[in-house]
């Protein structure tokens, strides 16, 4: 299980090139499949914010995160994600459940395995919607 908060800022280098992409800024939460479907970045040399697929990484290390080659990038303007740190958490009921502080996710599959909150942890099988005030979950 690998923590986003250990991730963040990481730099994102191409496996081949040894290009540097730039650096690891926020997820992407499919929350229908809960997966990790895209890597966001803050642009290396005066690019624009860019996103990676999940499917075009190699391996998230300790130092960096490898990506396949400089064609893993998402050319199209990326959709402005809801922020997933700091964002509240409802559940379906409106009940209160903190507040999201990481999220733990599988290093190899993107398989959201848990959002750690101010309340306690949440399974990732628990995401039911996302949006710009608040993550939504099944009750328990």
């Amino acid at each position: 299980m690998t923590l986003f908060t250990r991730i963040r800022g990481l730099p994102v280098i191409t496996l081949g090139e040894a290009n540097e992409l730039g650096v690891v800024k926020s997820l992407t939460i499919d929350v229908a499949s809960g997966l990790v479907g895209q890597v966001r970045l803050s642009p290396a040399r005066g690019r624009r914010e860019i996103a990676i697929d999940w499917s075009a990484l190699h391996v998230i290390g300790p130092d960096a995160v490898l990506v396949r080659s400089d064609t893993a990038l998402d050319t199209a303007p990326p959709p402005a994600p809801a922020e997933v740190l700091g964002i509240r958490v409802l559940t379906e009921d409106g009940d209160e459940r903190g507040t999201v502080r990481d999220i733990a996710f599988h290093p190899v599959t993107g398989r959201v395995e848990k959002m750690c909150t101010a309340l306690g942890d949440i399974p990732g099988d628990r995401l039911i919607g996302l949006g710009e005030y608040a993550l939504v979950v099944r009750t328990d």
